[in-house]
């Protein structure tokens, strides 16, 4: 079951909730049933072929992308 982030309308509060289903969950701050689900970033595989570490996306000129990229995108390190 994944772990979403949702913000409250009511109270302007940003929470996780483990999601078990569709329906919307109440705020823990509040308890208001005004909450919406949030765009959250995701991490990518920065390590070699034996595991390795986990990193958040770097900003720059396009789609995010690790350190060893040029241009902002995955295509010309092979991550």
């Amino acid at each position: 079951m994944p772990i979403y982030e949702y913000s409250c309308t009511k109270c302007g509060r940003d929470f996780e909730e483990l999601v078990f289903d569709d329906a919307a969950p109440v705020c823990p701050h509040c308890g208001s049933h005004a909450t919406h689900k949030l765009m959250s970033c995701c991490a990518h595989h920065a390590g070699g072929s034996a595991g390795g570490d986990y990193a958040p996306p770097s900003g720059g000129s396009g789609g995010g992308g690790c350190a060893g990229c040029s241009g902002g995108n995955c295509a010309s390190c092979g991550h």
